[in-house]
């Protein structure tokens, strides 16, 4: 299983969609991690297209 930057339970932020706001990390494997944002709600997203920014709790 190839590993991700990313672990369950980090908070992330999306760089081009912030009204989505806070995204909590549900899975990650390798480049696919899986967010729960808050307004937005679960999101697949592929790190190798998009950034996500650490964050840190509100």
């Amino acid at each position: 299983m190839e590993r991700s930057e990313f672990a369950p339970g980090d908070y992330v932020r999306h760089p081009k969609q912030p009204d989505w706001g806070m995204g909590q990390v549900q899975s990650a494997i390798g480049n696919r991690v899986t967010v729960m944002f808050e307004h937005t709600g679960k999101v697949l997203v592929d790190t190798d297209v998009v950034a996500l920014e650490q964050a840190e709790p509100d």
